[in-house]
């Protein structure tokens, strides 16, 4: 989970950083209603 929700922040660019938390969430999401399912 850490490696999902904390990428490399100096590696990215603001708006990449950005793209991949909104890309981290979207996987989460998907992931827990698995789980529950």
């Amino acid at each position: 989970i850490n490696t999902i929700f904390r990428p490399r922040r100096y590696k990215l660019t603001a708006i990449s950083y950005r793209h991949a938390r909104a890309d981290a969430f979207c996987l989460w999401t998907d992931y827990a209603a698995q789980m529950t399912a």
